[in-house]
């Protein structure tokens, strides 16, 4: 049906193979094939027909006589721009030295440059952008698929005046359907009409990708051959990018048998794929300028990115959707496990995620079936063969009959099936059916025609028949999409875990947990007693007799919570190795203020061990507490942060700032240099050398390959920059009560003296449910702050009579990201411990705003 080249069938591996078309190109234009110092190689035997030359006169000479320097200056500019292997450059309207305008195609194929050129057309000079524009824009006004592809169309003929322009779809079947057309009255209609995979054979279509766009201006015109057939090698020329490429006497074949005299395809690839073609049918020769051809490949490459936005669109809205409805379902079931025995009700929640007729529940040997479904009997047959084949995968299928034969006995009730698998071993199932659905495809001619061996030896014969055929689809349900199917593959690992609890593993599990569940505390006792340790010596180490008291709490406080940060960053990866770039962005927030151009990250994806990541965190605190104060960061200048791996596997870091005042070496080393130049060394095994240099500081860090890990996945986002901190009117965010709900009578204290700081009139502590509800009772409050955890009980109680009275309250956890909260208070802003004046300050300031 659309154009194609049909090859031999034994090439059956063409992504790169090179394409040589019995070594000739078609009439229209001429080819010269160039060695890399402008050397004469090869040549189209029509070159006197527009060079007034010969090609066997122009083998070893240079081009430069033949075009022209302004022409030769010309493509060598153009020949520099080329970017990549598949590349192509155009450039129109080029003078010769004869004064005739001439259109080149120029591209490299390994150490040969290939210039094709064809005269200019007289069609006047198209303004591209303007052009492009206003064809996309018509795009842009169509309210549906249908009339998008048909704009596509209309905007494709306008441009080329063929007879008949098609935009072409593929099917997952590779057979292809006419979804828009534009012709000309009187020629008949191709809409709708669907044409068999083997019209546009494996090959062709990767070439479609390759080259994108493809012409043949007379079907009935005799190839020019180059001129020698072959190199110096015995290849002959690889004409796979070639514009002018002479064609298949296969698919000439093939458009005879059609009526038609010339013939324009634009590949239509989204997302890397080939989804169709723009088909364009001429009924005698035509051939459009360069140009103009140039910009109908524009336009199908931006017909192609619209085309990928819409349909994004439309999957995002769907799924979006569906995952709300599928987490309804998991919740329920999550929280009622013998909802699973109950099909209708399973199918009805699961018809609003993946639209069907039917569903069975297959569980433990035992069937719950709903709505249209086959019989009872045959669900052991179709268990068993779900059960061969490759399991713990979403199935289906819009034809159970090809994986069952015996299925075609009720394939009027169940022809389609989605089977979801629900058990770590291949034998639960949640099985959706939908019921055939009868239609009437129309072909242009029998698509079961067999392939036949034709005049041109063992190739394929084209079809002669193009008459509408029409074919009633039996035995065939709805298809189900791309899109239902990932849903189904959520579904299926979601309730994976909920069936667990039902299955011969769940005892098991349950030891497992609480043989974990004893490691863990041994192991939390460990930690806790390190940390308290590591705490006391943070304060030892930042008391200085000579300094200022508020000076010292607030950098003790800024090393605790860069632990803090730290020991987050370690627990969401569940103690495992944590990367080095979110360490240092997470660090890096607290000061950039969002202008993270001040900081350059540059390294492989490496993870620390969480001994290393702990350590590294606070000498990164200091580096950039030095720097806001005294460096880079202070003014305007930057820090730049490179890492690499050494052949050994040591971790090498550079701290290197710039563009800041000048740096003097400190008049003495106190705690924050101890910790940047020891630390590294004493913990760690490895280096630390740190050079006061008048541009900026400069520190290199060796970390031992004990302490790394090599990142399987993309380098972690930095994280966003810290918010804005506190106004300079904090003070007076407070004026009234304020409840403070802690169980932890030292961490209380601590809060007591932010929120007093915060302006607070009065602040009250609790430490239980009951003190807190009693405290609410008697006093008037302007705002609560709530510890979620209180030992065996929650505060959830306590937000809900906060809310019933409209008293603002916040939540504190030192669970991290763990924590969850019911939905009634998801709203509620949440902050983490330890306590801050920022951090404090600005959830209070979401609460009472909110």
């Amino acid at each position: 049906m659309a154009d194609q080249d049909q090859f031999e069938v034994d090439l059956t591996n063409c992504d790169r193979e090179p394409i040589h078309e019995l070594g000739a190109i078609q009439p229209f234009g001429f080819l010269l094939a160039l060695s890399t110092d402008w050397l004469i190689r090869r040549a189209s035997a029509n070159i006197a027909d527009f060079l007034g030359t010969s090609a066997e006169d122009l083998l070893g000479t240079s081009a430069i006589p033949l075009l022209g320097e302004h022409a030769v200056h010309t493509l060598r500019n153009r020949l520099a721009l080329l970017r990549g292997a598949d590349a192509v450059e155009r450039v129109f309207g080029v003078k010769l030295p004869d004064d005739r305008c001439f259109d080149f195609a120029i591209h490299m194929n390994r150490d040969t440059i290939l210039i094709e050129g064809e005269e200019s057309g007289d069609e006047t000079s198209t303004d591209i952008g303007s052009a492009i524009r206003a064809m996309v824009a018509r795009l842009d006004e169509t309210s549906d698929s249908a009339s998008f592809y048909r704009e596509g169309a209309r905007q494709v003929r306008a441009l080329t005046g063929f007879d008949r322009v098609m935009v072409y779809r593929f099917d997952r079947d590779g057979s292809g359907v006419v979804v828009a057309e534009a012709a000309r009255s009187g020629i008949g209609s191709f809409l709708h009409l669907r044409y068999p995979a083997s019209d546009i054979p494996q090959q062709a279509r990767k070439l479609y990708i390759r080259t994108p766009f493809r012409i043949i201006a007379d079907v009935n015109a005799d190839p020019v051959p180059i001129v020698p057939r072959r190199d110096e090698t015995g290849a002959p020329i690889d004409l796979s990018l070639s514009v002018l490429r002479s064609v298949s006497p296969i698919h000439i074949e093939y458009l005879q048998n059609m009526g038609v005299g010339a013939s324009l395809s634009i590949s239509i690839i989204v997302e890397g794929k080939l989804w169709g073609l723009f088909a364009c049918h001429h009924y005698a020769p035509r051939r459009p300028s360069f140009e103009r051809r140039s910009v109908a490949e524009l336009f199908g490459q931006m017909f192609a990115l619209k085309l990928e936005s819409r349909e994004r669109a439309e999957l995002a809205g769907y799924e979006t959707a569906a995952r709300v409805t599928s987490d309804r379902l998991l919740a329920a079931v999550a929280g009622n496990s013998t909802l699973l025995d109950n099909p209708e009700w399973l199918g009805a929640m699961a018809r609003e995620v993946v639209p069907s007729d039917g569903i069975a529940i297959w569980l433990d040997g035992k069937i719950a079936y709903s709505g249209m479904t086959p019989p009872p009997e045959a669900f052991p047959h179709i268990v068993r063969r779900l059960n061969a084949m490759a399991a713990g995968k979403v199935f289906s299928t819009d034809r159970l009959a090809d994986m069952l034969p015996a299925a075609s006995a009720y394939d009027d009730v169940a022809a389609g099936l989605l089977a979801i698998p629900i058990s770590r071993r291949p034998r639960d199932f949640m099985l959706l059916f939908r019921q055939e659905k009868i239609r009437t495809v129309q072909w242009a001619g029998d698509p079961h025609k067999p392939a036949q061996l034709g005049p041109h030896g063992p190739r394929l014969t084209p079809r002669k028949s193009f008459e509408l055929w029409s074919q009633e689809v039996r035995g065939r349900s709805e298809p189900f999409s791309n899109a239902e199917l990932r849903i189904a593959e959520m579904l299926r690992a979601s309730l994976i875990e909920v069936v667990l609890r039902l299955s011969d593993d769940a005892q098991e599990e349950r030891r497992r947990f609480s043989e974990r569940q004893e490691l863990l505390i041994a192991e939390l006792n460990h930690r806790v007693r390190n940390i308290l340790s590591l705490i006391r010596g943070l304060v030892r180490q930042s008391l200085d007799p000579e300094a200022d008291t508020r000076n010292t709490i607030a950098l003790l406080e800024g090393r605790i919570e860069s632990l803090a940060r730290a020991h987050d960053q370690i627990t969401q990866d569940n103690w495992s190795p944590a990367p080095l770039g979110r360490l240092i962005g997470t660090e890096a927030a607290a000061y950039l203020a969002g202008k993270s151009d001040r900081l350059l990250c540059e390294g492989p994806d490496v993870l620390l061990y969480p001994n290393a990541f702990s350590t590294l965190a606070l000498v990164i605190h200091e580096l950039m507490t030095n720097s806001a104060k005294y460096g880079a960061l202070s003014d305007n200048g930057r820090v730049e942060v490179k890492w690499d791996l050494e052949d050994n596997g040591d971790l090498h870091i550079q701290w290197r700032e710039r563009g800041g005042p000048a740096v003097q070496p400190p008049t003495r080393q106190g705690f924050g240099t101890t910790i940047i130049t020891r630390s590294v060394p004493y913990d760690l095994g490895g280096q630390a050398e740190v050079r006061h240099v008048l541009t900026g500081l400069e520190a290199d860090f060796r970390i031992p390959a004990r302490h790394v890990a090599i990142g399987e996945a993309a380098r972690p986002a930095p994280p966003p920059p810290a918010p804005a901190g506190l106004p300079s009117d904090s003070a007076a965010l407070l004026s009234g009560v304020v409840l403070l709900v802690e169980d932890s009578l030292i961490i209380a204290m601590d809060a007591e003296d932010i929120l007093s700081r915060l302006g607070a009139q009065r602040v009250v502590t609790a430490g239980t449910v009951r003190q807190a509800l009693a405290e609410i009772d008697a006093e008037k409050l302007q705002v609560a702050v709530l510890d979620v955890n209180l030992g065996a009980e929650t505060s959830l109680g306590i937000a809900d009579h906060l809310s019933k009275l409209g008293v603002p309250f916040l939540f504190a956890t030192g669970y991290g990201e763990q924590l969850r909260l019911p939905e009634d208070h998801a709203a509620v802003p949440v902050i983490q411990k330890p306590y801050t004046l920022l951090s404090v300050g600005q959830a209070l300031r979401q609460a009472l705003e909110g």
